[in-house]
This record gives structure tokens, sequence and C-alpha cells, in this order.
């Protein structure tokens, strides 16, 4: 059940990274977006590849805030996520 849970937050963010909508949200909602992410890859304690993507775009969605991401970047970050998030529910 959890795991479903945290692959729903990974797939609302893969989806707001591919699609690069990340304007259309509020600030606030972006940030908690990325604290999600960071706090999430901390269950994994950065012992798997997982982890190191989940900390990656929880920094993108930190830093987006700042300045702007290359789309390309972007989207293959979300590409990552996208297919963890997928994979959690098989």
């Amino acid at each position: 059940m959890l795991i479903k849970i945290l692959g729903a937050i990974d797939l609302i963010a893969g989806i707001i990274l591919v699609f690069g909508i990340q304007n259309f949200f509020p600030e606030e909602i972006i940030l908690s977006l990325g604290v999600l992410l960071i706090g999430k890859s901390s269950l994994g304690m950065l012992r798997d590849f997982g982890s190191w993507i989940d900390i990656i775009a929880g920094g993108i969605f930190l830093i987006s805030g700042l300045i702007s991401f290359p789309w390309i970047i972007e989207i293959i970050a979300g590409i990552f996520v996208l297919q963890k998030g997928i994979f959690s529910f098989f």
C-alpha cells in the first residue's frame, strides 16, 4: 500500500517534469513536491539508484524556483521518475 502511494507521488512528479508545466503550479506545491521527493529518497538510505533519482528530481524541483533548467534535463529526469513510478505499481 505504501509503495503504491509513493509511486503515485513519483508519477505526479514525473508528469510535471516531462511536460514542463512547473509554471502552471503554485511555487508552494513545487517546493513541497521537491521536499517530498528528497524525503522519500532518505527511505532508501541512498543505497539504490531509485533514491538517487529522487534526490536529483527533488533538487530540480527545489532549484527551479530560482533558475530555469534546460528542457532536456527536465525531460530526462521526468522519464526516470515516471519509469520508477510506473514500476512501483507492478
